[in-house]
């Protein structure tokens, strides 16, 4: 292990910067502002993901194969990135890859590599499909929510739920359905687009609060709440705002702790109109792609996810501004042909930028 002084090189994965964007982008801003040493390396499965070409954030970055392809081809990659980069701690960001990166940890180990990452008995217990049967509700309330295989399955949870539902794939994106022939189309893009099985959830009527945080081994180091302001049509939040809800807060400390968790991670509450009732709708096991807006509020979670994979002792942080706001947008990155040619045809990219060292 490094000692503090020394640079250490992280990766970050999930740099695609689209409508529905990655955490990537986020956690390297944060990271950049952060005290740590660091020289910021990107894992991207796309050539145009705009993180890539992001030199104020990243020294470089490299391909590495989809997720679908298995633990054995991540590995193989990252061994490759390694023997070039030297890392010292990798940041997952994205549902769909954590599970090859859970079973490889144990390897990466070995090569003296890093990670913060949830047990599988933590990740299975979250899961959207069963967390409204493994969540005790003296914790919190959940929506009832069906897993369906087909569209005969989906019909029979539309009665079940009744209308208006919401139907979300197993990994990303939620959409309202009010018919079932709606929930039907909604139906075969996310089956199409993240397997099934695909979730039918009751659509509860209220304000969307959602909290970021980071934890280990079940302690809570750092959480921000977040009340959405402003909506994409995938259910996306493209704006919002720092609030404290100190029931939602105290939710999720013993929530945390209910799931031994470790690593960073994303509650999605609903507040329901009339009764201010608070139900728990998702669990996502990494940071949110507005993790940025907490490091803003006062609180850098992914650099103290750092800290924690590396051993080193934090204090946790419970305090951060209330009404900072975030307003997202979308930038044109601007890059020489070279740049696009490199990271499609040997795999990787390389910025003249200089290695993070903030006093």
């Amino acid at each position: 292990m490094r000692s503090g002084n020394q640079n250490l090189t992280v990766c970050v994965t999930g740099l695609n910067a689209a409508d529905s964007p990655a955490p990537g982008v986020a956690v390297l801003r944060s990271l950049c502002e952060s005290p740590l040493k660091l020289r910021n390396i990107g894992i991207a499965y796309g050539v145009l993901d705009a993180g890539n070409y992001m030199a104020d954030l990243v020294n470089a970055c490299y391909l590495a194969p989809y997720p679908n392809t298995g633990p054995q081809a991540l590995l193989t990659r990252i061994s490759e990135i390694h023997k070039q980069e030297k890392i010292d701690v990798i940041l997952p960001t994205l549902d769909s890859e954590l599970d090859n990166y859970i079973q490889i940890e144990s390897e990466l180990r070995y090569l003296g590599i890093r990670m913060l990452l949830p047990q599988k008995d933590s990740l299975a217990m979250r899961d959207k499909p069963t967390l409204s049967e493994k969540i005790p509700a003296d914790i919190v309330k959940t929506p009832q929510t069906l897993r369906v295989s087909d569209v005969a399955a989906l019909r029979e949870a539309c009665e079940n739920l009744g209308f208006p539902l919401l139907v979300k794939g197993q990994y990303y994106e939620a959409y309202a359905a009010h018919a079932p022939e709606e929930a039907v189309g909604w139906f075969y893009k996310l089956a199409s687009q993240w397997g099934i099985p695909v979730i039918a959830q009751k659509m509860i009527r209220g304000e969307e609060c959602n909290v970021a945080g980071i934890a280990k081994r079940g302690k809570l180091y750092g959480a921000v709440a977040m009340k959405k302001l402003f909506l994409t049509d995938k259910g996306k939040a493209w704006s919002g705002v720092t609030i404290r809800n100190e029931k939602i807060l105290d939710i999720t400390r013993r929530l945390i702790r209910l799931l031994n968790w470790d690593g960073g991670f994303e509650l999605e509450f609903i507040v329901e109109n009339g009764s201010d009732e608070i139900s728990l709708i998702e669990m996502n096991p990494r940071f949110p792609a507005w993790i940025y807006l907490a490091t803003a509020a006062g609180i850098n979670m992914p650099a103290m996810n750092i800290a924690l994979a590396m051993g080193r002792n934090i204090e946790p942080c419970s305090d951060y501004k209330v009404g900072m706001v975030f307003v997202r947008h979308s930038r044109d990155e601007i890059v020489p042909m070279q740049q696009i040619e490199s990271l499609s045809t040997a795999g990787q990219v390389s910025h003249r930028t200089a290695s993070r060292e903030v006093a």
